[in-house]
């Protein structure tokens, strides 16, 4: 809608429309307050809101952090825990936020305008004016409870946090990048120790510091009501006025007012260890200063400098590090937009012993490279491609509008002139355009080869984890010898009068004043389906677009299902089944996938090798990507996606065709392709909560799924065995991959999903003969029937229970998975009922949140049913104690089978507003829209109509419903006779939840990781890539090295 002019305090003092894609941008100012609005004019079902606090601290306490989580207990209007999340619930939204080093910033997504608008001005109350009590910081922050053991919401999140690899590195990389007083090396999260002693004076203090309406800037990006808003944000500074500094009134604006970090006086090289029971892979990060974030031209030119370097496997670093000497399993480039750009380098999967020298090469090749003139016409590639894709996410990504305006907010000048060169044209590429070769090499010279730079190598320490164990060990005992009996009992009692002050109920006369929005206040993306070939045996559609399809259909029996929409681009993939795969063979789908965009290619006779390939495949798309069918709803298939422009639609079809039949399985390739993959898993088997899942899927799927059998479990076994043979019988493998792909790549086994504006695409159907040339149909072409997650279930997948496990591993916190039986189809009588109640259960501020996180018991819980396989799941995440988590979310399901704890009306009411925004969700871009017609019509074939039925149901659940679900489906997870449970923790904990959860009556076996992997029958000798020897003797480092400092 554009701005409007009326008798309101908010003042227009920028409006301008984007040259690149229909967007329009408004900014007002408060005259009152100072108080700052952008919204940006999109069309759509979701409004999305950022509102956004420059934040600078000068300690480690966690004040930015720990406040962003209290201004969710109350406001002075609304001085209720919980509030804002239970108002938001019934109003189709959702609310979260992030603490990053220069700004908080919350979050609200609504499906619709109408709701977003009711909880505006509660959200800004809570902002603005929010409670901030002792009782509130107790439980949410830190606490010690009647057992002597620390705990918090913020304490649990950082804990699980802080030991980890990217946070130890990325703090000791602030450290070394900017001096003693400058906020930009502050731990803002928190570090524990700091966390156990930090006080609510001191967040209240950071408060009043921060958190003036002047600081504060809200972006509005969706369908937004220009002048209900302004109405809405004066009534708002109606009754915050005499709470707020006056306009006028003397701010020192964080970061742009204080002392500017000054450049790098010398280069760090650092060693860091960060605690790991598996030694032999570290990593490393690589930092530089660079020029003012606002600097939109430099910022892009760096960006596109990325890309030319590490953007690809033909990239100059990837192609030497990865994909040539395999000293790691990737190098990334990317820029953090501080007052400077902070420039870093990322090489994950570097064998420990190979730390210094690999750092060492980074810079051997960057030197090198920049001696001679730089490849300009890849430079010039990678700067269009990268126009092509800001296009196209201005097309389809409303949500991505915030980050310019954030950082605009932290760092851009108020006149509004920076915000519109970084948002109204794209002619800063047209500018790079010019640049000469010379240009560009300056810049690589100046900004990264010839600046100083802080080199992070990242250690794994077996020692230091038993170190950090053992002294968390004794720390907590002389805690509790400390306390005392008395102490603890203190504490317990100091915590549960906390619990009782913030948990005071809400009373429903406040709730009730929100009106439920009704659904047609959200403007659902419309798309128009139409069918060609084989898919045309679903139905075919009577429309307009049909009827362009059938003019060019000429027979072609191609699966193809068509989504019309408004847009400049082609939208296209391939869904594969892998059904018809042989079970000894599934393992080898991950490499397959990995491997298929990075490999020679055959055409018309001639050999095309791997860097052409990817060379043309970046001139000729937007993106593209061979991907798990999770993102079409099937995650035993894949899915190759494209995104064109409409002139290469033709051209990349032919790529497609090429690389599923012509690719080349060379051997050297293959090689690189399972070492960047082995060199991965060590960092992936770190991570506390995916491994919980990846235990869950060796003991619930069978070996014929795909999921499993590309599992991270299977990966650190099977490869190492697949790269022996690559190096001493590598046919082998070729014909183990060739039989592979004579199953995958069948005519039968391809269904396209085409989304374009097919009024003015040309020859939409015929273009895919391409592909039915190089795959023959046969005489009676039929499908394949859809690959069904539900038939690759092992017997304990089908009927769970009577099973858990668990996992030592060395991190700080402890996660917990279980399974139980759940409805089995799309239309079973027990779904709508399930829906409501998980909705319940799971709602911000609803019953697991309060029992569990708002206790500090966990960081997060929640509740999944998988209708398809028939199973539900209960999740415990990052806790301090999953069984103290557990058994208070058992309770919660107990009390409310057995009406011992009464449901709230209006929260029953909120589940099935939650509901409504989940589907919205799912359709929150017009490409989203699109393909989920695609899931629901072909994927999972529940038919258009079963999202109506099912809201239609859902409204139909009474109270009665839910409550015998939590008995008849929920209460089961907690049983161990109906449910399997997975608990990975740290070492320390082991031996204290096996003792728990058996008095719960489940029998645990303690098991390490390495127990659940497995080689699918491949027999032989495993690789060790951590301990082969380089191919090419190194040269002697002569460099100079009196400027840098080797650290350990």
């Amino acid at each position: 809608m554009g701005s409007v002019e009326q008798k309101s305090h908010f003042k227009t003092i920028q409006n301008f429309k984007a040259d690149y894609v229909d967007a329009e941008f408004t900014q007002y100012e408060s005259q009152r307050t100072g108080m700052r609005v952008v919204v940006v004019d999109r069309k759509g079902p979701k409004v999305y809101g950022n509102f956004v606090v420059a934040t600078e601290i000068h300690d480690d306490s966690g004040s930015p952090h720990t406040l962003e989580h209290l201004c969710f207990m109350g406001s002075r209007k609304y001085p209720y825990k919980g509030v804002l999340d239970k108002f938001a619930t019934r109003a189709y939204s959702d609310t979260n936020a992030w603490t990053d080093v220069a700004e908080t910033v919350y979050t609200m997504t609504t499906a619709g305008w109408e709701g977003f608008a009711q909880i505006l001005p509660i959200y800004l109350d809570h902002l603005v004016v929010p409670t901030l009590t002792d009782e509130a910081c107790y439980t949410e922050v830190h606490h010690i409870d009647g057992s002597g053991h620390d705990a918090g919401v913020v304490y649990s999140e950082m804990q699980g946090r802080e030991n980890l690899p990217y946070d130890v590195m990325s703090l000791e990389m602030r450290r070394l990048l900017y001096p003693e007083g400058d906020g930009f090396r502050a731990e803002t999260g928190g570090l524990m120790e700091n966390l156990r002693v930090l006080t609510a004076e001191r967040i209240r203090q950071f408060h009043r510091d921060m958190y003036q309406p002047k600081n504060l800037r809200l972006v509005l990006i969706g369908e937004i009501d220009h002048a209900n808003l302004l109405e809405v944000l004066d009534k708002f500074e109606d009754d915050i006025i005499d709470k707020v500094p006056a306009y006028d009134a003397p701010f020192k604006r964080p970061w742009t007012d204080s002392r500017i970090t000054p450049p790098l006086a010398k280069t760090t090289v650092k060693i860091v260890e960060f605690p790991e029971e598996d030694e032999s892979m570290g990593e490393i990060e690589i930092g530089f200063l660079g020029p003012p974030s606002v600097d939109e031209k430099l910022e892009t030119a760096l960006n596109t400098l990325f890309s030319y370097l590490t953007g690809s496997s033909v990239s100059v670093l990837v192609n030497t590090l990865v994909e040539k000497e395999h000293l790691c399993s990737m190098v990334s480039g990317s820029a953090t937009s501080h007052y400077h750009q902070k420039i870093v380098f990322h090489l994950p999967g570097v064998a420990t012993n190979k730390l210094e020298s690999t750092e060492k090469r980074f810079f051997e090749v960057l030197k090198e490279h920049s001696s001679k003139p730089l490849d300009l016409d890849y430079m010039k590639d990678c700067l269009r491609r990268f126009k092509r894709q800001c296009r196209f996410i201005a097309e389809v990504g409303n949500d991505d509008y915030k980050y310019p305006i954030i950082k605009d907010h932290t760092y851009g000048n108020r006149d509004g002139s920076d915000l519109e060169v970084s948002l109204g044209s794209l002619k800063i590429f047209d500018e790079l355009e010019e640049w000469s070769e010379e240009d560009w090499r300056s810049l690589l010279k100046k900004w990264i080869v010839d600046a100083h730079h802080v080199s992070i190598l990242g250690k794994p320490s077996l020692a230091l984890s038993e170190k950090i164990k053992a002294e968390e060990v004794a720390r907590v005992e002389a805690q509790k010898a400390a306390l005392g009996d008395a102490g603890l009992k203190e504490k317990e009692e100091r915590l549960k009068n906390a619990k009782a002050a913030n948990d005071k109920p809400i009373p429903d006369e406040i709730l009730s004043r929100l009106k439920v929005p009704g659904t047609e206040s959200i403007h659902f993306f419309k798309t128009e389906t139409a069918r060609s070939g084989l898919a045309r045996k679903l139905g075919s559609m009577d429309n307009k677009i049909q009827q362009i399809i059938d003019k060019d259909e000429n027979g072609l029996p191609l699966f193809i299902h068509y989504e019309h929409i408004p847009t400049s681009f082609v939208h296209f993939g391939l869904a594969i089944g892998t059904a018809a795969v042989p079970t000894e063979l599934k393992p080898l789908l991950g490499l397959y996938n990995e491997n298929f965009f990075t490999t020679p290619i055959m055409r018309d006779g001639k050999l095309v090798d791997f860097e052409q390939v990817i060379t043309s495949l970046e001139q000729d798309t937007i993106t593209y990507s061979y991907d798990r069918g999770s993102d079409i709803g099937n995650s035993e298939m894949a899915y190759i996606n494209f995104v064109v422009e409409v002139e290469k639609f033709e051209t990349v079809v032919k790529w497609l065709a090429d690389l599923l039949v012509n690719s080349v399985f060379d051997k050297e390739r293959l090689i690189a392709t399972v070492k960047k993959m082995l060199a991965d898993v060590p960092d992936e088997k770190r991570d506390g909560y995916s491994m919980a899942f990846s235990v869950d899927n060796m003991l619930h799927k069978d070996a014929a799924s795909s999921v499993r059998a590309t599992d991270t479990l299977v990966k650190a076994l099977y490869l190492k065995r697949i790269l022996k043979l690559l190096k001493t019988e590598p046919q082998t493998v070729i014909d183990k991959l060739e039989t592979l792909r004579k199953h995958i790549v069948t005519f039968s086994n391809l269904r396209i999903l085409a989304i374009s504006n097919f009024e003015t695409l040309p020859n939409p159907v015929s273009t895919f003969k391409i592909l039915t040339d190089a795959i023959k149909p046969g005489p009676e072409p039929t499908m394949n029937p859809m690959d069904k997650r539900k038939d690759v279930l092992s017997d304990l997948g089908r009927n769970p229970g009577g099973v858990s496990y668990l996992v030592p591993m060395s991190i700080d916190s402890s996660f917990a998975v279980l399974t139980a039986r759940g409805p089995d189809s799309f239309r079973h009588p027990q779904l709508p009922a399930l829906m409501v109640a998980i909705a319940y259960m799971d709602a911000v501020e609803g019953p697991m949140w309060t029992a569990v996180r708002g206790t500090g018991l966990a960081y997060g819980t929640g509740f999944d049913h998988d209708y398809e396989c028939g199973v539900v799941k209960f999740r415990v995440y990052r806790s301090p104690n999953a069984y103290s988590a557990f058994n208070a979310a058992k309770r919660q399901v107990q009390e409310h089978g057995n009406g011992t704890k009464k449901f709230e009306k209006l929260a029953l009411e909120g589940a099935i507003s939650i509901i409504i925004r989940e589907f919205v969700d799912k359709q929150a871009e017009i490409t989203d829209a699109a393909k989920q017609k695609f899931i629901d019509l072909t994927i999972k074939g529940v038919g258009e109509g079963w999202s109506e039925w099912l809201l239609a149901e859902v409204r139909k659940v009474k109270e009665e419903d839910v409550r015998k679900i939590m008995v008849d489906v929920l209460a089961g997870l907690f049983e161990p006779e109906t449910a399997d449970l997975v608990v990975t923790c740290g070492g320390t904990m082991t031996e204290g939840l096996k003792k728990n959860f058996e008095e719960a009556g489940f029998k645990p076996q303690v098991k390490p990781l390495a127990d659940f992997q497995e080689a699918y029958g491949l027999e032989g000798e495993e690789e060790d890539i951590s301990d082969e020897e380089d191919d090419d003797d190194e040269d002697d480092d002569d460099e100079d090295e009196s400027e840098d400092e080797m650290e350990e």
